[in-house]
């Protein structure tokens, strides 16, 4: 690393600064060059400040930059490791202690690296004042008995960049519109519940509470009044149950409850007065009074499942008997129910699916991505549409997951990839780009399979773009990497979506040769109302313009939104306010598309 190289060395040259040697003259022009700061030098003037630290006495030596760097502790006796130390906020997970002598690092002569992020607190009697996060990374140095007897090192304040990350963990954490803990978060406690002794465990209970008709509501009185029904919803559901109980967004119009030390007939008399309480009166809302109805399914850990996963899966089936026609509205999970209702509608999906590509009723929507600062159509995103037999148009989300679960997903990705070559080779103004599941992204086939289609239609591969979600680098980032090297090579873009959504490291992001990023809607769609959505999704974007990929925003359905992602640098934008999905016919595609958008 070379800050810790740097920061070595200067340390090791000495705390106090060495004189600036004279200026030089350059005997070819007879000009005085400027002189070179030596290593103390460098590190002062980016605000780091070198100490060394004899372990065995306990004075602690400072550069002489401490006043500028430290300046809250610049009239305080930081002599010694333990006045330091003192020093040490409540809030700290470490400190330069743990990282020295509680470590477990053996030293073969040259030093052992250690690196502490902690908090310092302001003393009372100067003012006292905010913490300050310090980042601190160095060398320790072992004595004849192995234990470490000096080390020295560099420290720098970090605070704005620890606020930053502090802020961008809860933005993972917690729902923006409703302050709600998040589905990833509520999943980390039902682990946490799952994992205790078997002898002191107690059973706890998931609701999963559905709104009734969210859609219907959006439609009729718009989608701020939905908006304010959903945090309410939120409120009355935290408002109704008990203290150490917990309430998570859990997507869309779903919340879940967890219910600790609740057995099955708790869940039933819990869910069943809480679907009272959201009924017994309206939400109120900027469009007015408006009443709502809720369906919860429910499961009782570990009885229904010993993990995370399963829960919510046994939870969203017991939902889904719920919603049925004549169903009660409280519904909880049993083996029965989902081995009948769970096999008869995958069986019903994948007839349909089967039905639908060998009818050639698989079709393709069309929705534009327009220039940020033209407003002009760049390419189109080509959404799969499957036409039932009696007609219905069904998206993606009514079929993907039951699809994927019976292999059905590769040949649904291969028809849609057809159907967009096709649409390609038709209009040669026409630029598309296309989803691909996880399941065909790791078929050892498929590359084969895109390099021949590539080759049938000739000459389009450089207007073809493939979308693939940010969750699906964390299944297998080696084959994703070797994927978009071996599609690249054929002209093919990629783009990752639900940028924002996933957990992928800045390392592996530059590994990835994207050309576009699509920022995931969730963050879009209340950035002008929610500060930290604000925050997330510019410091998206810079990220994104500093490996030099093009943004896409995504769910950009007002012009306030599109302005301030515009200031930002945004590329591209795609949502209701530049046009909605629609399937266009052939001859002329680009045309067609352009008139209806």
């Amino acid at each position: 690393m070379q800050l810790r190289h740097l920061a070595n060395k200067a340390v090791s040259t000495g705390l106090q600064a060495a004189p600036s040697p004279a200026a030089a003259v350059d005997p070819t022009t007879q000009q005085q060059q400027p002189a070179r700061p030596d290593s103390i030098d460098i590190l002062a003037s980016v605000g780091m400040l070198t100490y060394a630290w004899d372990i065995a006495t306990d004075q602690l030596s400072w550069g002489e930059n401490l006043a500028d760097v430290l300046a809250d502790f610049a009239h305080v006796d930081l002599s010694t490791g333990r006045a330091f130390g003192e020093r040490l906020g409540a809030q700290s997970a470490t400190s330069r202690f743990d990282a020295i002598v509680m470590s477990t690092g053996s030293d073969d002569g040259r030093g052992v690296d250690f690196n502490a992020i902690y908090a310092l607190a302001p003393p009372r009697e100067t003012g006292g004042g905010p913490l300050v996060w310090i980042e601190d990374c160095g060398k320790w140095f072992a004595g004849r008995d192995g234990r470490p007897i000096h080390a020295h090192g560099v420290v720098r304040v970090i605070t704005e960049r620890h606020e930053m990350e502090r802020r961008l963990t809860r933005s993972a954490q917690f729902d923006a519109l409703t302050g709600a803990m998040s589905r990833a978060l509520l999943a980390e406690h039902s682990l946490r519940l799952l994992g205790q002794p078997e002898k002191s465990r107690k059973p706890f209970t998931i609701l999963l509470v559905a709104l009734e008709n969210l859609f219907a509501l959006n439609r009729t009185y718009g989608y701020d009044a939905g908006d304010e029904i959903i945090i309410g919803l939120a409120s009355r559901l935290r408002a109704n149950v008990r203290v150490n109980d917990l309430v998570a967004r859990y997507a869309g119009n779903k919340f879940a409850v967890l219910l600790e030390n609740c057995d099955v007939e708790q869940a039933k008399a819990s869910g069943q007065r809480l679907i009272d309480v959201v009924a017994h009166s309206p939400f109120a809302t900027t469009a007015g009074a408006i009443s709502v109805a809720a369906r919860i399914g429910a499961v009782v850990a570990p009885r229904d499942g010993r993990s995370p996963a399963v829960l919510f899966q046994h939870a969203e089936e017991a939902l889904d008997a719920a919603r049925q026609r004549n169903a009660q509205r409280l519904v909880c999970y049993a083996t029965s129910l989902a081995r009948d209702n769970g096999r008869l509608h995958a069986l019903q999906i994948s007839d349909s699916v089967v039905s639908a590509l060998n009818e050639r009723r698989v079709e393709l929507a069309f929705q534009p991505i327009v220039s940020a600062q033209s407003g002009g159509t760049a390419f189109y995103e080509a959404l799969l549409r499957v036409r039932l037999a009696d007609g219905v148009i069904v998206v993606p989300g009514d079929i993907l997951p039951i699809a994927e679960k019976s292999g059905l997903v590769r040949l649904l990705d291969q028809r849609v990839l057809e159907l967009a070559l096709t649409r390609l080779r038709a209009d040669p103004s026409l630029h598309l780009s296309v989803n691909a599941s996880v399941t065909t992204l790791h078929d050892p086939e498929w590359p084969e399979w895109l390099a021949n289609a590539t080759r049938v239609y000739s000459g389009v591969a450089d207007r073809l773009t493939i979308e693939i979600t940010e969750t699906t680098l964390i299944d297998d980032f080696d084959k994703t990497r070797q994927l978009i090297i071996d599609c690249k090579r054929l002209g093919i873009k990629f783009a990752m979506d639900d940028f924002g959504a996933g957990h992928t490291s800045f390392r592996n992001l530059r590994l990835l040769d994207f050309d576009f990023v699509k920022i995931d809607g969730v963050f879009i769609q209340n950035i002008i109302k929610s500060e930290d959505d604000r925050f997330f999704v510019r410091t998206l974007t810079d990220l994104a313009k500093h490996l030099g990929l093009k943004i896409v925003a995504e769910w950009v359905e007002d012009e306030a939104t599109a302005q301030l992602l515009r200031d930002w640098g945004v590329d591209f934008f795609q949502g209701s306010l530049f046009g909605s999905a629609v399937i266009p016919s052939l001859p002329g595609a680009a045309h067609d598309l352009a008139r209806r958008a």
